[in-house]
This record gives C-alpha cells, structure tokens and sequence, in this order.
C-alpha cells in the first residue's frame, strides 16, 4: 500500500520556515532567526492571498523561493496613510526618532505600528503604510509539515 502525497490546499495547516527578503537580497523577515517555524492554517488571514498562492500544490520537504512584485505583496504606500500628528500628543518623555515603529492605540483598543518618518517643530510625521509597502519581495519557503 502506497502513502499518498500530500500536498498543500487551501484547507491546509502548515508548518513551515520562511525568509523574506527585498529584491535587493536583505532580509526583511525569517523564522530562522529563533529557528522557529510558523505554524498557519490556509485561509486564516496570517497570510496574504497572494503569498498564500505560492503555498498551494507544494509537499512536505519542498523548498522553493517565489518572486512577488510590490503590489501583489504588501501593496504601494498609499498617502493617505501619512499624517501629521502634533508632537503634544506624544508623552513628553517619548524620545522620538525617525525610523522607529510605535505602536498607535486605535478606538477598538487594537494596536497599529506607525514609523515616524519626521520631526519638524511641534508636527512628527507618522507613516501607517506597511513597512514593507512599495518593496518587491522574495518569499523563500521550506515545508515542514501538511496537516
């Protein structure tokens, strides 16, 4: 009796390592840092449509890497998604930098990261585009396990 190969889905649960990078070859994300696979189900939000598509048909020990353009992967930036915030509204003692991610409490009481991209007098100039928005991406993927 033969096993039968599985494959992924979109039903699937994977367990798999991952690296992502810019086009450029740096590293934008790995879960071989800690060494720790992610863990997702197909469909459940933790990845894109679009990334999930590099998923489908792949077998337990496939590695593969996959091209994804700016806009298929994170989107374009997006201006409305900047906005000027009076420096007032940060706590006095908040030693602001541009280039730092905050996280911004939103009225559901969810968190959103922002980069502060300047500061200028009393007006800090917050970026709510993904960070990766805009960027081309290599979406390098080794599956661990199809459940």
């Amino acid at each position: 009796m033969t096993e039968q190969v599985k494959t992924i889905t979109d039903k699937s649960q994977v367990i798999l390592h991952f690296d992502l990078k810019l086009s450029d070859g740096s590293a934008a994300d790995s879960t071989r840092v800690n060494n720790k696979p992610a863990k997702m189900v197909m469909g459940d939000g933790s990845l894109t449509p679009n990334f999930e598509k590099c998923l489908l048909g792949l077998k337990v020990g496939d590695k593969k890497a996959f091209e994804i353009s700016a806009n298929d992967a994170f989107g374009l930036p997006n201006p409305d998604n900047i906005y000027h915030v009076d420096r007032s509204k940060f706590a006095a003692d908040e030693a602001l930098k541009e280039g730092m991610i905050m996280g911004f409490a939103q009225p559901d009481g969810s968190e959103i990261p922002g980069i502060i991209r300047s500061i200028a007098g009393h007006s800090v100039t917050v970026d709510f585009n993904h960070p990766l928005a805009g960027q081309d991406v290599i979406f390098d993927v080794e599956i661990i396990d199809i459940r």
